[in-house]
């Protein structure tokens, strides 16, 4: 676990490499915690800021689990994140060790619109509602998204559902649907005078929207949601190789 300070790539980077070969040894790569941050840049001999900048882009990756007063853990193998290994946000913000505050919940059953109709293939003869649940999260200090699900009229909502508890583990325990698929847009826009009272900013800040097309293990569309992110404080990315 020794560095080189005398090469030409950063000491970030080559700390973030030995991790990565830490992560897939047998003794970590099950979930164990890593040594504590003093002991780790001791034992690379760097300083903790060069250290965080290796375990923070491992964080961001789904590898490493950050969680305040406990430490930083390996994800078990399976636990991935990325395009084709989507999480809910409630695991998105548990793997980088941020505690989830809601600021504003709201459950009520609408009218379908056009467009939610013909996701969850409903027919307009059909005068059915659908539950709708508002949520409006962030960390403790500030709200940064504003979530608004539509649940397909199918499933026996009744919105006397816990849903302080994660989305996806009600939707299982209750009604044992299990989601596997998600499909996203991802676009921009300025805020305007809703989405910037709900997330306190400014009319004309900029956010980030993000649609999710969520199915079913059977390919049965269970979720359309939009989260309206504050674009200070969400970040999406996509790697592909050639």
């Amino acid at each position: 676990m020794k560095l080189d300070p005398n090469s030409g790539k950063p000491l970030h980077i080559q700390a973030e490499e030995v991790l990565r070969e830490l992560i897939e040894s047998e003794e970590y790569k099950n979930g164990k915690l890593l040594p504590n941050e003093v002991s780790l840049s001791e034992q690379l001999n760097i300083s903790r800021n060069t250290l965080r900048q290796a375990i923070n882009k491992l964080v961001f990756e789904g590898l490493l689990i950050r969680k305040k007063g406990h430490g930083t853990k390996v994800v078990r193998k399976g636990i991935t994140g990325g395009v084709k290994n989507w999480l809910s946000f409630s695991q998105e913000m548990k793997m980088l060790g941020i505690e989830i505050k809601n600021f504003e919940l709201h459950v009520c059953f609408r009218k379908l619109t056009e467009e939610i109709r013909s996701f969850f293939n409903i027919s307009p003869e059909k005068k059915n509602k659908c539950l709708v649940l508002e949520r409006v999260r962030g960390n403790k200090e500030y709200p940064f998204v504003y979530f608004i699900s539509y649940f397909n009229p199918e499933i026996p909502l009744s919105g006397d559902e816990d849903f302080t508890r994660p989305l996806y583990t009600v939707l299982e325990n209750n009604y044992n649907i299990i989601v596997k698929t998600s499909k996203e847009e991802i676009s921009a826009r300025l805020a305007g005078e809703t989405i910037a009272d709900k997330l306190d900013i400014s009319p004309n800040d900029p956010i980030l929207i993000r649609k999710r097309f969520v199915y079913d293990i059977n390919g049965k569309p269970i979720e359309y949601n939009i989260g309206y992110y504050r674009a200070d404080s969400f970040t999406y990315t996509i790697e592909a190789e050639r």
